[in-house]
């Protein structure tokens, strides 16, 4: 029988749309960005722990915990039928979602302590399918590209840790998205949204717990108000909003 961990990932990753749904990852672009910069990350931690480095960033790493782990029969299979469906760039990640879920959930290796290493990409394939890459080194997410920095460069990144699917769904927008708050991060976090034309909007992101025009940002900056308020970058933002939504739900 398959143990239910591994179910539950065999599970979402056989939910995934992977026929290219454009208009669902573009509606997502800004929180697959983060997702994956998370992912570059946490792949560098796990792939500096176990000898990956030249398997990085996107690589199965129960090869390196165990070469001689294998799936039961059962699991096994219903992998096989999953990685038929999925994109060929997100074989190798899904393989290695399923095979850690199943490794860790039987016992066989005692595993550092270091964040869930695939919990980031499979949100970004649930958000929108698969990524290319090109022959430049670029990610295409998209809706966005991305460049893949060192390995090292990576391991210094920022935690992007709210993965919350409100906080995620509140981190998207259409347009060029810039983020402000107060300089102590008390109170709202507000965002402009820049779209074609030279289109304009602010908004602030409310206990409603959905974005809602304001006035109070473009009061600050014609210092009309009493707070001022800086930009900030989208990481700062999305810790913001994940405790707007922490408080108000209770999730």
């Amino acid at each position: 029988m398959t143990d239910g961990l591994t179910l539950a990932t065999l599970e979402r990753l056989r939910a995934v749309d992977w026929s290219g749904d454009w208009d669902h990852a573009f509606g997502h672009a800004q929180s697959r960005r983060l997702l994956m910069h998370e992912h570059l990350r946490r792949s560098a931690l796990w792939a500096r722990a176990y000898g990956a480095e030249d398997a990085w960033p996107f690589f199965d790493v129960t090869e390196y915990i165990d070469a001689e782990f294998q799936l039961a029969s059962e699991p096994a299979a219903e992998l096989d039928a999953v990685l038929k469906k999925a994109a060929y760039s997100a074989r190798k990640t899904c393989r290695g979602a399923v095979r850690l879920a199943d490794l860790r959930a039987r016992g066989h290796a005692t595993l550092p302590e270091l964040p869930d290493l695939y919990e980031p990409l499979i949100l970004f394939y649930e958000r929108g399918g698969e990524f290319l890459e090109d022959g430049a080194g670029f990610l295409d997410l998209t809706g966005v590209s991305v460049k893949p920095r060192s390995l090292q460069h990576h391991l210094a990144d920022m935690p992007f840790l709210t993965l919350r699917t409100l906080t995620l769904d509140a981190l998207d927008g259409e347009g060029s998205i810039s983020y402000y708050a107060s300089t102590d991060r008390q109170g709202p976090v507000f965002r402009r949204r820049l779209l074609k034309g030279a289109e304009q909007h602010e908004e602030s992101f409310t206990g409603n717990l959905r974005w809602e025009p304001t006035e109070q940002l473009q009061l600050s900056q014609q210092e009309r108000a009493d707070t001022a308020y800086i930009q900030i970058g989208d990481i700062d933002a999305a810790n913001l909003i994940d405790a707007i939504v922490e408080r108000v739900s209770g999730a």
